[in-house]
């Protein structure tokens, strides 16, 4: 059912030509029609990175809710509804609300360029200004630079690993990069700093050091470890013993630790153990248990939205910690990212995969294309139609396998308004 904020979604989309277009100056042009409500935000966490920043944004709002505060929170891309990017004082903005902002907002731009995504933003802004909480999280889009949510005064930012990924628009190396994702430090603002390759730690420390903004680095001034089944961080302040983290798989650890530091130097340590049990964030290696794609195979069927060489890793070690099952992929990537990068980390532990596009999608790659970078990986491929249509496949041919339905977000959103 297309309902209004679908209208006007449709509409902001043909308010530029290009869908990424990294500067800031519409942003603060509309910022400043709309009377700067940037400047009158709760306290900011700002969170940029590769790898793991959703994941470790989910973790802090968790602890920062269980020690009984409230959030805003703007996450992107959604899964299956814009809804889903704006978090209101703990809660996803009503239908009636995001329908009148973004309304607001598109009156206010007017006919001037603007894109889809830095508009959307401003309304997220002008959501949060208007409404009483104690903290705002903003996830970083593209980069951090020229990035459309850095605009804002935070009070902590957070920087997840740095990877390879977007090389189109944030720079060929992973020094550039990491220049990019530092974009987001501010004057002595203090920044959490995931576990990082050293050639973009050099970067983060060199851009802080000119912003004398503090840094709390992973590995240096706090560690984090999976032992005997618990989660043991520690620095300056102490140990803390603390459940597992709810989001599967070892690569959440670290994400875990930046999530601890985080509240740690906010003052907010009693939330820790919320954000380890009570945080989620859907197609991170979720497990289906409903819906039309389960009744149809008796296979254990997981999703998630992974879509670069490092998730690709983190992915393949968290696979390789589940009971043992033969294990088939059902893959959709875009034409943006390095797929063979992706799948190579992967190939040891696949039976087989199978290549759909991804509905809807213009830079889809196509089924062929994705069979043809499965096989650079060294995995053995075959094309589907749907995704429906691999699952059955599966079901048939190979019963007791696990399905792994990944390659990317979007394809993760297809599959989650799909089955419901």
């Amino acid at each position: 059912m297309t309902t209004g904020s679908d209208v006007v979604l449709d509409r902001l989309m043909s308010l530029h030509p290009k869908v990424i277009d990294l500067v800031l100056d519409r942003v603060h042009r509309l910022l400043a029609t709309l009377d700067h409500p940037e400047t009158r935000l709760p306290p900011v966490i700002h969170i940029a990175g590769t790898n793991g920043k959703g994941s470790t944004l989910a973790m802090i709002r968790a602890g920062l809710e269980g020690a009984g505060e409230t959030c805003h929170a703007y996450t992107s891309p959604h899964l299956a509804r814009f809804h889903e990017r704006i978090r209101v004082a703990g809660s996803l903005i009503g239908e009636a609300d995001l329908t009148r902002l973004l309304e607001e907002c598109e009156t206010a731009n007017g006919a001037d360029p603007i894109t889809y995504f830095e508009i959307t933003t401003c309304a997220a802004i002008l959501a949060f200004a208007r409404a009483p909480a104690d903290w705002t999280l903003l996830e970083v889009g593209l980069g951090g630079r020229l990035d459309a949510t850095n605009v804002v005064n935070p009070r902590l930012t957070v920087i997840a690993p740095v990877s390879m990924d977007h090389e189109a628009f944030l720079g060929d190396t992973l020094p550039r990069i990491a220049a990019e994702k530092a974009g987001i430090l501010k004057p002595g603002v203090p920044c959490i700093v995931g576990p990082q390759d050293e050639a973009a730690l050099e970067v983060i420390e060199y851009r802080a050091a000119r912003l004398n903004a503090p840094l709390l680095i992973h590995g240096q001034h706090w560690h984090v470890a999976e032992e005997d089944g618990r989660l043991v961080f520690q620095d300056e302040t102490g140990l803390m013993d603390l459940p597992l983290p709810r989001l599967i798989g070892a690569h959440q650890v670290a994400n875990a630790g930046m999530a601890v530091a985080a509240l740690r130097a906010l003052g907010r340590a009693r939330g820790a153990e919320a954000a380890m049990t009570r945080a989620e964030w859907p197609a991170r290696l979720q497990r289906l248990r409903t819906g039309p794609l389960v009744r149809a195979a008796p296979a254990d069927i997981w999703l998630d939205g992974g879509h670069n060489p490092a998730a690709g890793a983190a992915l393949a070690e968290a696979l390789a910690r589940l009971p043992a099952r033969p294990l088939h992929l059902v893959c959709g990537m875009l034409n943006t990212k390095d797929a063979t990068g992706y799948m190579r980390p992967l190939a040891p532990l696949v039976e087989q995969l199978h290549a759909v596009s991804i509905p809807g999608e213009a830079n889809t790659l196509s089924a062929a294309q994705t069979v043809a970078a499965a096989r650079a990986a060294g995995m053995r491929a075959a094309e589907a139609s749907s995704v429906d249509v691999a699952v059955e496949r599966i079901a048939v041919t190979a019963p007791e396998a696990r399905i792994l339905i990944c390659g990317s977000l979007y394809l993760a959103g297809h599959v989650l308004r799909s089955n419901g």
